[in-house]
């Protein structure tokens, strides 16, 4: 039997595969490749193209391979381009999200780790952010996240489902030069892209109320975060308790100043950040507790911000080789 994992050829999801391999458990990925890659999919790992929109596709997938859970990752993932495209979004994220869960239910897979985020919080004003949190998502994405969590409950008191959502924060790294961060949005393949190509670095905003007067946020490192969903998916098929939700935080933020001194270091390039305005929206700092998964998923922070920028430095120049 094997888990399924949504989204399983994207930066997160092919990590979360070669996790799941390195502890010996099966896997299947269903991928639509609309941001993923399918080079990213390890060699013998079953792979089905294929949209969670459609639940005829899903339930001979999961009936093909003896899916017994799913990790479900897939999704549309931008959270600034959803104010403008907030019924695809919806769509994929929610109308995808109901599709699964009912083609779970059809099949009898009981069982799903959730990929939930840290944009249900929208601007906290604590200094910390714990699971109980206030929610208040700034945008469609942020949203539809804070659905599918609910979703997953109203599922479980109305059928034998158990599950978990993480919610992630900053991603980076790389466990493998095999797969980087592709991403158009991010702090680190913009600043990469940008010294590749030539150019400089930006910092927007640099008068934050912050020890450098740029923004704080909360890196994590992919393998880490893919360590933690091995472990929710361990607790399930053991028929451990888990949290409806964790946080994977480091509880210790880092300033886009000390990534740009950061990466300046690790790559051997100097340079000196361009400062521009301040984009609406952005708060001065989103750091979060993980206190909860450390005590369920052995979650903790395996890795130092040079570790963060240098495996992920390494990832972008060899897809660039």
């Amino acid at each position: 039997m094997s888990w399924l994992v949504t989204g399983g050829a994207g930066y997160i999801g092919a990590h979360v595969v070669r996790a799941f391999r390195e502890q010996g458990i099966d896997t299947v990925v269903l991928d639509d490749l609309s941001s993923g890659r399918r080079t990213f999919v390890p060699e013998g790992v079953p792979f089905v193209r294929g949209t969670i929109l459609d639940g005829a596709l899903l339930e001979d997938a999961m009936h093909e391979h003896r899916v017994r859970g799913v990790v479900h990752l897939a999704g549309f993932k931008y959270a600034g381009v959803s104010v403008q495209k907030p019924l695809h979004t919806y769509e994929q994220n929610v109308t995808g999200t109901a599709r699964l869960l009912g083609a779970m239910q059809a099949r009898g897979v009981d069982r799903i780790v959730f990929s939930s985020s840290a944009a249900v919080y929208g601007t906290p004003d604590v200094h910390l952010v714990t699971e109980d949190t206030a929610k208040r998502p700034e945008s469609p994405y942020g949203e539809s996240k804070l659905i599918g969590e609910w979703l997953l409950a109203d599922q479980a008191r109305a059928a034998d489902l158990r599950h978990t959502s993480l919610r992630y924060f900053n991603v980076v790294g790389s466990g493998t030069d095999e797969i980087y961060d592709p991403s158009p949005h991010n702090l680190f393949p913009l600043v990469f892209d940008a010294l590749l190509d030539g150019r400089t670095p930006r910092i927007n905003g640099d008068d934050y109320p912050t020890p450098d007067g740029t923004c704080v946020r909360d890196y994590i490192h992919v393998a880490d975060l893919a360590a933690a969903h091995v472990a929710a998916a361990k607790r399930l098929d053991a028929g451990e308790p888990v949290e409806p939700v964790y946080n994977l935080g480091s509880g210790d933020g880092v300033s886009v100043g000390e990534i740009m001194r950061e990466v300046a270091n690790v790559t051997g390039i100097a340079f000196e950040p361009e400062i521009a305005a301040r984009r609406g929206g952005d708060p001065a700092r989103i750091v979060a507790s993980g206190e909860l998964a450390a005590r369920d998923l052995d979650w903790r922070m395996r890795h130092s911000l040079a570790e963060m920028v240098a495996t992920a430095w390494s990832a972008r120049r060899a897809a660039s080789a």
